[in-house]
């Protein structure tokens, strides 16, 4: 009996780490579960509410959609659940929950479902969430908790229950993030406190050691290109350290840059989205460092303590430009310039 053999061709990759978009996605929600664990301890049942519902209303409207359009739901491969929390980890800890649940439905149905789905989007879902709150409601995404308040356990702030379209009302006790202390009174949060999340802000800009372990984690299982968050934070560092040296009293130090606001979380967990973001080494490079970059100008000179959802936003437009500027040579041909140069010595 003859055997016959098939040559199969096809283009590459030719071999593949054999990790799946749910497997990828599940270490990446097991990343985020102490900083998820530590914003509960922080800020008590207010962030535990606020970050269930904003899981719970983004994986509804990707169900909802996916089915309503007859479609398989893909809501088990992870990829909304961690769009859920980081929305979630973006928000002040007693935004009312019916804001919440509208947040998750835009940022889902319109930053997401409406691109095409998972892997068709051009920007982070959860950032789209945020910046609709943050245009839409721009009083409440701006009223802080006080982090670890005697009663953060049992009791819950006023506003989180606030009767959807009713105008919030919130406690006595609200307390300014250290980048609006920093912005408008000069004055800047020690370091200890803005490392290990002893300050006030959004669900999940407190814990930035924590932020930083759970990069570390994804970065050593290759899932996580590392070049993003080090370009971003290395701008921002380098551009700090140069306006605090030109003005030491004017502009705050590199490292209160480093691990103030929501910049830790941003650069390790959203920025390093893999469809928003470029898909060569060379294009992540350039991709963080104008993140960077407009986090400090953003900052320093923007009407807005915090730039870190802009900058990530304005990069993921940019972000196609980006890997067509910059496209690796095709294995097995020269680039362009050098084709017309061979064609030019041929005719000659």
């Amino acid at each position: 009996m003859k055997l016959s053999r098939t040559l199969q061709i096809a283009s590459s990759p030719h071999v593949s780490s054999g990790a799946s978009v749910d497997h990828i996605m599940y270490h990446v929600v097991l990343a985020l579960l102490p900083v998820v664990g530590f914003a509960v301890y922080a800020f008590g049942l207010a962030a535990a509410l606020v970050i269930f519902t904003a899981t719970a209303s983004c994986v509804a409207t990707e169900h909802f959609l996916n089915r309503l359009n007859r479609r398989e739901t893909p809501v088990s491969d992870w990829s909304v659940t961690i769009t859920g929390i980081l929305y979630g980890l973006t928000l002040p800890p007693a935004l009312p929950l019916w804001m919440v649940v509208i947040g998750g439905v835009f940022g889902v149905g319109i930053g997401k479902y409406l691109f095409g789905g998972l892997a068709y989007n051009a920007f982070n879902p959860a950032l789209v969430g945020r910046a609709f709150l943050q245009a839409a409601f721009p009083q409440a995404m701006t009223h802080w908790s006080e982090a670890f308040s005697p009663g953060r356990f049992t009791d819950l702030p006023s506003s989180t229950l606030t009767i959807p379209m009713a105008e919030p009302v919130y406690d006595a006790v609200t307390s300014a993030t250290p980048l609006a202390v920093m912005k408008f009174q000069n004055a800047t949060t020690g370091v200890p406190e803005l490392a290990f999340g002893l300050t006030s802000g959004s669900v999940g800009e407190t814990c930035a050691a924590l932020i930083l372990a759970g990069g570390a984690y994804l970065a050593l299982r290759n899932m996580l290109n590392w070049r993003i968050p080090v370009s971003i934070l290395a701008t921002v560092a380098g551009l700090s350290f140069l306006m605090n040296l030109i003005a030491p009293g004017e502009y705050a130090s590199p490292v209160f840059m480093l691990f103030s606001g929501g910049l830790m979380l941003g650069a390790v967990f959203m920025a390093t989205d893999m469809v928003a973001s470029p898909i060569t080494n060379a294009g992540c490079w350039l991709y963080g460092l104008l993140i960077g970059a407009l986090v400090v100008v953003i900052r320093y000179w923007g009407g807005m303590p915090e730039g870190v959802m802009y900058a990530i936003l304005l990069a993921n437009a940019v972000s196609p430009h980006i890997d067509r500027l910059i496209q690796p040579t095709v294995f097995g041909t020269r680039p362009e310039n050098g084709e017309k140069k061979d064609e030019q010595e041929g005719t000659a």
